[in-house]
């Protein structure tokens, strides 16, 4: 395929280590603040879920479709990019289930839940902090693994769709790094130990993208290039509707996430517009 031989690798993993790191931005901001304002997190987590929803649904559904089309026919093509686009959601859901809730990164409350009560945290509080911090890296991890995978083949498919991309999920990272550092913070009193295992969780997804990019490359085609953009597109909205408009509801007022995803759909659709060649 054309498109994806010509395709700007380089770029493509430059973009998903950007994304990843964004974790370890999450948990710089989280170490050194001194004021939360919850608001703005729910406008910035809205604005992500809204250029992902609209990238997912509006451009990579419809590439899916038109790739097994091409390979399959109109009937069987569209049909195989609906299955793979629920086989995406599916997966996605199946991770969430594997993690236990009191350490899923989907389910953190308020970040700074976990601060100690003045001077009367004890040896058992800090272990239980630590291990709180350290099994939310881990399963920040597990969940980036795919999205990782999402941005790279996103960009190798097209740069411009895939930096939006990647911007989205850079945003929704920032959070997922504030609950890895926060509890390692004050179960260690170590900023530079909470702020490398924020880091480290968010590293997984450039990860995913060489271990996809490595094992799917012999195999690329239209064929399979469908069924993994479908897959990427059922993960992106899977992670909006779970994690994103959730945490920016809790965040802030309904309104606020909402008009974020509005600003969103507003942003991708304009910057996609304006990509297309006039004539």
């Amino acid at each position: 395929m054309d498109h994806l031989e010509n395709a700007p690798v380089f770029l493509a993993f430059l973009l998903t280590l950007f994304a990843g790191m964004a974790t370890g931005l999450g948990g710089l901001f989280a170490l050194l603040s001194k004021k939360f304002e919850p608001r703005f997190l729910a406008l910035t987590l809205g604005f992500s879920a809204g250029v992902m929803i609209y990238v997912a649904m509006i451009e990579m559904f419809a590439e899916a479709k038109q790739s097994l089309q091409l390979a399959y026919g109109a009937f069987h093509g569209h049909a195989m990019t609906a299955a793979a686009f629920i086989g995406g959601v599916l997966l996605t859901a199946l991770i969430d289930w594997l993690v236990p809730e009191s350490v899923n990164p989907h389910e953190v409350g308020n970040i700074h839940a976990y601060a100690p009560e003045g001077e009367r945290q004890n040896n058992r509080r800090t272990q239980q902090l630590k291990r709180v911090g350290v099994f939310s890296a881990l399963a920040i991890a597990i969940h980036n693994f795919p999205e990782g995978m999402a941005t790279f083949f996103a960009t190798l498919q097209d740069p411009s769709l895939g930096m939006g991309i990647a911007i989205a999920v850079a945003i929704h990272n920032i959070p997922e790094g504030v609950a890895v550092a926060v509890p390692i913070y004050f179960a260690t009193k170590s900023k530079g130990r909470a702020f490398l295992l924020s880091l480290g969780s968010g590293l997984a997804e450039p990860l995913g993208a060489i271990i996809g990019w490595l094992v799917l490359r012999p195999f690329m085609g239209d064929a399979t290039f469908g069924v993994i953009f479908a897959m990427v597109a059922g993960i992106m909205v899977y992670i909006s509707l779970d994690e994103l408009l959730p945490t920016a509801e809790e965040y802030g007022e309904h309104h606020i996430a909402i008009g974020g995803v509005i600003i969103g759909f507003l942003v991708m659709g304009t910057s996609l517009v304006l990509m297309e060649p006039m004539g």
